[in-house]
């Protein structure tokens, strides 16, 4: 099926796939480290963040139809900076939007089930509530809700930023042919290392609602033993601030960003 021929369910396809990945293998590098008895248990925030990294390696590849958003904050961000189109033949609109938002989610959720199952007996075994939490959801090292989402607002607007400027790369006599775009994927997934390396300290870089959200809910119905609560006081947090710092983002693309 070629670009211009897609449909909406196709887009919604692709966006599932691909953040069913995202989160099965970013959800995944916590629990390795987090949770009792798994090979890479204490290997640290470094390996976070790059497994992290490569979980969105992975999953921009596998959504190559819908443009690898699997984030409701980039996909907000691109109708901030006035894109008429998310990919070839499917246009910025109120319904495609949702389209991207509800598959994000539902990826998100069956991710975060996978990742459930793949680490069931390292869950039974953690005595650790909070440890258990940390493999589905962010939480702050410092909570303050107003500087957590100051925190989270600026990362997203680095994420979603850095993405519309790599976009200009190759398509214009100031740019170099087949520069930062041509990266593609891997672009993006160094970029989510750089950003927990420098900004994931204060709350644990969500950068993404469905990330964040999809999962805590995912943890509040399981059956996990020992599990306690899913910090719902916190979750608006990592919701609201990505979505803020996406909007920035694409507004002031269209003045940084010279096209």
């Amino acid at each position: 099926m070629e670009l211009h021929t897609m449909s909406l369910g196709v887009i919604f396809l692709s966006e599932v796939v691909g953040t069913a990945m995202l989160i099965l293998l970013g959800c995944g590098v916590v629990a390795n480290t987090a949770l009792a008895k798994t090979k890479g248990n204490g290997t640290g925030f470094l390996f976070v963040n790059w497994g992290w990294g490569l979980a969105v390696f992975a999953g921009v590849l596998v959504s190559y139809k819908s443009g690898g958003h699997l984030n409701p904050a980039v996909t907000l961000g691109l109708v901030a900076a006035g894109k008429e189109e998310f990919v070839a033949g499917i246009a910025v609109s109120f319904g495609s939007v949702m389209v991207y938002f509800l598959a994000q989610m539902i990826g998100a959720i069956i991710g975060a089930v996978l990742c459930w199952l793949a680490y069931k007996q390292h869950f039974d075994q953690e005595p650790d509530p909070a440890s258990k939490l940390a493999v589905f959801s962010t939480a702050p090292a410092i909570r303050s809700y107003g500087w957590n989402l100051v925190t989270e607002a600026i990362g997203t607007f680095v994420l979603v930023f850095v993405v519309l400027a790599a976009g200009h790369w190759g398509d214009s006599e100031t740019a170099t042919p087949g520069g930062l775009g041509w990266l593609g994927a891997l672009g993006v997934a160094l970029l989510i290392v750089s950003i927990g390396i420098s900004l994931g300290g204060p709350t644990g870089y969500a950068i993404n609602p469905a990330r964040d959200l999809g999962p805590r809910i995912v943890h509040a119905i399981l059956p996990i033993k020992g599990k306690g609560g899913s910090d719902w006081s916190y979750s608006w947090v990592p919701v609201v601030g990505p979505l803020i710092g996406a909007v920035i983002a694409g507004l002031l693309s269209g003045v940084l960003l010279p096209a």
